[in-house]
């Protein structure tokens, strides 16, 4: 199971990086993969929050900057499937490396001596929050991002902190909260989770 597990991390991250122009290697541990001009990259296998499904896979890649803050590029690709219904849906980076439960990965990743990690408070502030993720009636859909409130380096912004981090893909569209907290604005329940691991 691991072992297949590994091979379709592999093959879906071969595809996505490939439409990057990226090259990658899979590594254990370390600092981070780094790739061309220093850049650093992680992923993160997505899967539904309600059964073992893989549903597919986020890709993060970090500029390489000597500036403390960074540019980090996001791609998430849903493949067919069946959990995720057409529209839009929200996502996040959550505080917690943790998808089993869903709700393991706590609220939205957001460090600082102000944090604020309430989904439906602070939104759309947080350093985890993005933009929603389109599926079509197929049940796929892909994300692309440029985002500078996270860094994969270390330092105050970085996805791997102590207790690292996690892509949630919830049930609903973010709304980003025009009125203020307001339950389920940031998108609700959520329907798929995934772990994000240096590369």
């Amino acid at each position: 199971m691991q072992q297949t597990s590994t091979r379709v991390m592999a093959t879906l991250a071969g595809m996505c990086l490939a439409g990057l122009g990226l090259a990658i290697h899979a590594q254990q541990g370390g600092s981070g993969e780094v790739v061309g001009n220093g850049e650093t990259t992680a992923r993160a296998v997505i899967q539904s929050c309600s059964s073992p499904s893989v549903l597919g896979l986020a890709l993060l890649r970090e500029r390489a900057s000597s500036e403390a803050v960074k540019e980090v590029e996001v791609v998430i690709r849903i493949w067919p499937n069946t959990i995720v219904p057409e529209g839009k849906h929200a996502v996040h980076i959550h505080q917690t490396s943790e998808c089993k439960p869903c709700s393991g990965a706590g609220g939205h990743f957001d460090p600082g001596p102000n944090s604020n990690t309430s989904p439906d408070g602070n939104h759309p502030f947080h350093a985890g929050d993005l933009v929603n993720i389109d599926i079509d009636k197929a049940g796929q859909g892909t994300l692309f991002a440029t985002t500078t409130r996270v860094t994969l380096s270390d330092g105050p912004l970085s996805v791997f902190d102590d207790d690292g981090s996690a892509f949630i893909i919830h049930v609903n569209a973010d709304t980003y909260c025009p009125d203020g907290a307001s339950a389920g604005c940031a998108g609700g329940a959520r329907a798929a989770c995934g772990l994000i691991l240096r590369d």
